[in-house]
């Protein structure tokens, strides 16, 4: 009899904590939530406990960022999967999650970057899900999400490039890295301006411009200088290509926005030659 009373108790508890559990992921913002403090949990913990398997914690948290971001817009996908939604929550974790480790030792600096990656995944994950519904009808809230999409894309190419360039490997090793992260993102970039549906919509114009960012990195190879000024000036030059992609497909690439990116680059240009032997 004791028995049975233990075993309805325990039954008791696992049906509360799954009925508890269950109301915690029947909204999608706390469904949200949910996955950016797991997966916060998982950069934090990377490094501190896991020592040289880091590495591949990364890249497993990576996917299992696509993988949340999927289960909470499974809805909403339904007739309207687009895998460019996937593009940038990806690489944001992974450039986080390697420049994470390049980071000094410190619990208040490992706490600081943890909680930036909080910040920006909460927020790429709702931009993300307007992104989906603004591809069925327009929504007010679409301007500030490419917004926050630039910027964080802005941010993750920054990281990953300070990564390579540390590798300070041979140029052809380099150049692939590069274009292995480059590429999608200025897909991915041009998409949150056109919300095409088939990622070869625009797959020339995409090519086009990740070749030029490679030519700008062979250029950057051959100088010497610190990664994280080569992998600033990269990054303004990436800035500058989908700048003017986005004032392109928004048909106001005017002469005042031509001449505001060219100064943009002799400014990264300048800051190059100063900072960088």
């Amino acid at each position: 009899m004791s028995d049975f009373k233990k075993v309805r108790k325990n039954s008791g508890f696992l049906y509360s904590a799954k009925s508890i559990f269950s109301r915690v992921l029947s909204n999608k913002r706390r469904r949200f939530v949910f996955s950016v403090l797991l997966l916060s949990l998982g950069i934090l913990t990377a490094e501190e406990i896991l020592g040289k398997f880091g590495l591949y914690i990364v890249f497993a948290l990576s996917v299992f960022t696509v993988l949340f971001l999927y289960l909470s817009l499974k809805e909403d996908l339904k007739g309207n999967f687009t895998p460019q939604t996937f593009i940038l929550p990806f690489f944001y974790s992974l450039s986080v999650g390697l420049f994470y480790l390049l980071v000094p030792a410190r619990l208040i600096t490992r706490i600081g970057v943890t909680s930036l990656y909080a910040l920006g995944l909460y927020s790429l994950f709702l931009s993300e899900n307007i992104f989906t519904v603004s591809s069925i009808r327009t929504i007010a809230l679409l301007s500030g999400a490419r917004t926050v999409s630039l910027t964080l894309s802005l941010l993750s190419f920054f990281f990953l490039s300070n990564v390579v360039f540390s590798f300070h490997m041979n140029v052809f090793i380099t150049l692939l890295l590069i274009f292995l992260y480059s590429f999608p993102m200025v897909l991915q970039s041009v998409w949150v301006y056109t919300l095409e549906k088939n990622p070869l919509a625009q797959f020339f114009w995409v090519l086009s411009l990740s070749i030029c960012l490679e030519e700008v990195a062979i250029f950057l190879w051959f100088r010497a200088g610190s990664p994280t000024v080569l992998a600033l000036f990269l990054t303004a030059i990436f800035y500058v290509f989908i700048g003017m992609s986005q004032a392109w497909f928004e048909k106001r690439l005017f002469r005042s926005i031509i001449f505001e990116y060219f100064w943009i680059t002799v400014v990264a240009f300048i800051f190059l030659i100063f900072f960088a032997s």
